[in-house]
Formats: structure tokens, C-alpha cells, sequence
């Protein structure tokens, strides 16, 4: 039987084109692009066109790009970089109670160590208000920093007045894009941020790569102390193999952008309407619009969520409960919490989200089973019974 792989938003498999774009680069175009021999000066030009690729992707220039181990090194880099260069100017950063950890993480790490930092709430259909952030800033503000769209409900975030904002006020604004690129139109001045963070694993590349974008004249402090790589903002050899993945997983991305945005739209909405009406007290979480074309969030009351995704795996379907970072936690979502939904019904969420090999089969088969398993489980659930 297929497997059936529904939790894109953890990863994506490498798409065989990036595989066969990056082999070389291990055995054969293997220079230390640092070095000055021609084996290393020829993956500096490969670097150098992939940097240049990549900004033309998001609308930027090739020298606003800094290539990072992944997602979570260019949000740390992000907001500690930009904290430690400016701490001249103020020691308040703002941010929002739904963003992924290596934001929150990094918010309560400086928040120990001198600034201080507002977390804004979110409505119930997480989303931030910008009237909320904009009442936030202070004449210390140094960063606002909102993720484009959330990582486990999908929610869409008005980044685009959130960037007017910041710049009005002078303030470094920062989007933490890594659910975005490659899925939705993402370009760094309409949306009016100054640093933008991504990773290749999240659109059919490698693991272990992804970039920052910095807009010329932000100061930052690197975070990464060692060669001067990066133009001196990120220390450590880079991963030509992997900067070429990540290059080229951005090239397909853009190539398939709207097709998959329309295709991945239909069926996550066809996946969405089949819960809802063919199984009982199913709720949806997120927005029900201004969501990401490939998530579907849902509570399904009196079922464990890790009970769902456990049994799914018995019928070869993958799923998850929420962030994959945090999926061996016994708490109930952040997110689901910051949203308003209580916790006994965050324990009974469900995270499914699509990727350009999902089909319509694939979908069709899990409204099959889906209904089969939450009867069953609901039939040994001594809540259901009170409840009902």
C-alpha cells in the first residue's frame, strides 16, 4: 500500500531534480570556495550565482544574502544580531505569542540578558492585529519580528501593514518566512521587512541550509564568530552542495508557484469540508481563508491527537499534531493556547499538510479511514461517553 506523506510542514523530501543538481558538489566540484586555487575560486562563482538566483526570487540583491545552517540559525541570527549591533539605540524588541521556538527561545535569551521583550497576543483565528503591534513600540523598540504565516495552523499574517508600521516608526522589522517561500508569493519590499528568514527542507530542498536576508544598511552583530565568510556576517565554510540544492529547490518553487498554489488550494479544501461533514464535532483551527494553501489544523473532540496520528500509521498516513520541533512535548500547543481554544481540545488537534506529490487518491483514502478510526477511538473514550 502508498505511503501517504501529509505533514509537509515538518519537511519535504528533496525533490529528485535538487538531488541530481547537488551530487557533483560531493565528489567532484568539492573546492572550499575560501580557497584562492581555481577548484575553490570555481564554487565561489557557483555561490555567487546561486545568491544572485535566490535574491531575484524574493526581490532582493545578492549581497542581502547570508546562507545559514537553516531556519532557526537565521531567526537567532535575526533578532540577536540585530539586538547586539543597536543596543545603542534601545534594548525592546516585539514579537507574538504564536511564533515558531527558535523566535521564542531567542526572545526569552535576551530577555535574560538586558532587553526586554513584549509578546502580542493573537485572535482566535491567529491572527496578530497591527493596531496591537503598532501600540507596542516604544521609543526603545529596536526589532518587531512576526512570522508570515504560522506553523501549525496555517494563519496568514498581515505582514505588509505590520512592515509599514516599523518602518514609520523606525523600527528593524523581521519575518520569519521559512512556512512561506516557495508556497505563497513572497517578495521582501512588498511585504516591507528588512530581514526575512527561510529554509530549503521546507520546499524540496536539503536539510541543513537556509539563508537570512539582511536589507542593505540594517546593522547586525554576527553571530558566528570564526572566518570572515559571508561578507564577516556568518563564520564557517559554506555548503556549496547544499546552497546549490536550496538554489535550485527556490528555481522550481517559482517555476510551479501557481499551479500548485490552485491545486494544493482544492484539495486542501476539499479535505477540510470532507472532515468537517462526515465526522462529528470536528473544528477547524486557523483562519478559514487567510490560511496557507496546504494546511489543514483540526480538533476532533474526545480523540487524542496522538492517539489519531498513531493509528494513521498503522494505515501508512503520516500526519502530526503540531510542530514537529515540539512533538515530543506532553504541553498543549502554544499556538492552539494563544488562539483561545481550551486545552483539553488543543490535546485533540491534528496537523495535515499537503505537498505537490499529494493527489486526489491520497485524500479520498484518508476521508475513507479517518471517520473508522475517531468511531473507534471515540467508542473507548469514557469522556465521549460523558460528554454524549
Amino acid at each position: 500500500m502508498k505511503r501517504i506523506y501529509l505533514d509537509y510542514a515538518a519537511t519535504t523530501p528533496a525533490d529528485p531534480e535538487v538531488v541530481k543538481a547537488m551530487l557533483p558538489y560531493f565528489t567532484e566540484s568539492f573546492g572550499n570556495p575560501s580557497s584562492l586555487y581555481s577548484y575553490g575560486q570555481e564554487n565561489k562563482v557557483v555561490l555567487d550565482e546561486a545568491r544572485e538566483k535566490i535574491a531575484r526570487a524574493i526581490g532582493a540583491h545578492s549581497d542581502e544574502i547570508i546562507f545559514t545552517s537553516g531556519g532557526t540559525e537565521a531567526d537567532n541570527t535575526a533578532l540577536a544580531g540585530v539586538a547586539w549591533a543597536n543596543k545603542e539605540k534601545g534594548h525592546h524588541i516585539i514579537t507574538t505569542a504564536i511564533e515558531h521556538h527558535a523566535i521564542l527561545e531567542t526572545c526569552h535569551f535576551l530577555g535574560n540578558n538586558g532587553f526586554d521583550i513584549t509578546i502580542v497576543p493573537v485572535d482566535h483565528n491567529g491572527i496578530v492585529n497591527p493596531d496591537d503591534i503598532k501600540k507596542a513600540i516604544t521609543p526603545k523598540t529596536l526589532l518587531i519580528s512576526v512570522m508570515h504565516a504560522n506553523n501549525e495552523v496555517g494563519s496568514i499574517q498581515p505582514i505588509e501593514e505590520i512592515g509599514r508600521i516599523a518602518k514609520e516608526a523606525g523600527v528593524y522589522m523581521h519575518t520569519d518566512a521559512v512556512q512561506t517561500v516557495g508556497h505563497i508569493p513572497v517578495d521582501v519590499n512588498r511585504l516591507g521587512v528588512d530581514l526575512l528568514s527561510l529554509s530549503a527542507h521546507k520546499l524540496y530542498g536539503p536539510k541543513g541550509v537556509g539563508l537570512l536576508y539582511a536589507r542593505r544598511g540594517t546593522r547586525i552583530a554576527s553571530y558566528l564568530h570564526g572566518g570572515s565568510q559571508e561578507k564577516g556576517r556568518r563564520a564557517g565554510t559554506e555548503n556549496v552542495a547544499g546552497i546549490v540544492g536550496l538554489s535550485k529547490a527556490v528555481e522550481l518553487a517559482m517555476n510551479d508557484l501557481g499551479d500548485e498554489m490552485r491545486r494544493q488550494t482544492l484539495l486542501r479544501d476539499r479535505l477540510i469540508k470532507g472532515l468537517l461533514d462526515n465526522i462529528e464535532l470536528v473544528h477547524l483551527n486557523g483562519h478559514p481563508t487567510q490560511r496557507l494553501p496546504n494546511n489543514v489544523n483540526v480538533s476532533i473532540d474526545y480523540v487524542e491527537g496522538e492517539s489519531m496520528l498513531l493509528n494513521l500509521d498503522l494505515e501508512d498516513i503520516c500526519v502530526s499534531t503540531g510542530s514537529a520541533c515540539s512533538s515530543t512535548s506532553q504541553e498543549p500547543s502554544h499556538v492552539l493556547t494563544a488562539m483561545g481554544v481550551p486545552p483539553e481540545k488543543a490535546h485533540c488537534s491534528l496537523r495535515l499538510t499537503l505537498g505537490k506529490w499529494t493527489t486526489e487518491a491520497d485524500i479520498e483514502r484518508v476521508l475513507g479511514i479517518m471517520p473508522q478510526i475517531v468511531a473507534r477511538l471515540r467508542s473507548m473514550s469514557p469522556l465521549m461517553k460523558a460528554g454524549k
